[in-house]
């Protein structure tokens, strides 16, 4: 499937700048956060393109650091644990937009990662990532998908490619990594939200995922290295 052309369009994006429960743009942590990073008065091109780096880069993407409380699902949380998964570091790109006025909202799509681990082969027991989750964020009249997922530094020990994201097309999971091996495939796309649907996001690993009930007992193993293991399996 091509996820970029699934893009849903809106004349009306100002129903995406209140906070949410989850993408909380009001949180005092989010907001010295997004204005560190970039100024209010920057185009909103500008200030969608330098929040996307830092919260790529700045915070690390563990799969193993699995919180799926209430907190542990906030965008906040990730500024204050200095990592995350897919799903709480695209809330904190949503969030921080906000913050500065830019519209943002959550999208979730299934994805299956052809290069993962061993380790996180086994915790899932699947590739196949469901409710893997993005950012969209309105500029320029357009809502562009932004995946702040992969840090560079985990890209680089992996073998993949970092996205990029200029603020004029969609930024997306590449289909092959710097070896030309098979990556990361969209299998189904599950929409855009104003905030994080909890709820249904973890009925879904439910059923999806057998062994989802243990995964917080294997995500506290803090020794876990996740660029590690997957350069070492390249």
């Amino acid at each position: 499937m091509d996820v970029t052309m699934q893009t849903t369009n809106s004349n009306d994006p100002s129903g995406y700048l209140a906070p949410g429960r989850y993408v909380d743009s009001d949180h005092p942590t989010v907001i010295a956060f997004a204005r560190r990073v970039a100024d209010p008065a920057m185009t909103p091109r500008e200030i969608a393109v330098k929040l996307y780096y830092a919260v790529r880069d700045e915070f690390l993407y563990d799969p193993y650091y699995f919180d799926t409380t209430v907190e542990g699902l906030k965008g906040s949380h990730v500024i204050e644990a200095g990592r995350g998964f897919c799903v709480p570091k695209a809330a904190l790109l949503a969030a921080a937009a906000r913050a500065l006025g830019v519209p943002a909202r959550v999208g979730y799509a299934d994805v299956r990662n052809h290069l993962t681990s061993k380790r996180l082969y086994d915790m899932m027991g699947t590739d196949l990532f469901v409710f893997h989750g993005y950012t969209e964020l309105w500029v320029d009249g357009q809502w562009l998908k932004a995946t702040p997922a992969f840090n560079r530094s985990l890209c680089e020990k992996a073998g993949i490619h970092p996205l990029e994201f200029d603020g004029s097309a969609d930024s997306v999971f590449h289909e092959f990594d710097v070896s030309g091996r098979r990556h990361m495939e969209y299998v189904h796309d599950r929409g855009v939200y104003a905030d994080l649907p909890r709820e249904e996001l973890l009925a879904t690993w439910r059923v999806h995922y057998k062994t989802f009930s243990d995964w917080g007992q294997v995500a506290a193993d803090s020794g876990a290295d996740f660029a590690q293991e997957v350069g070492s399996a390249s």
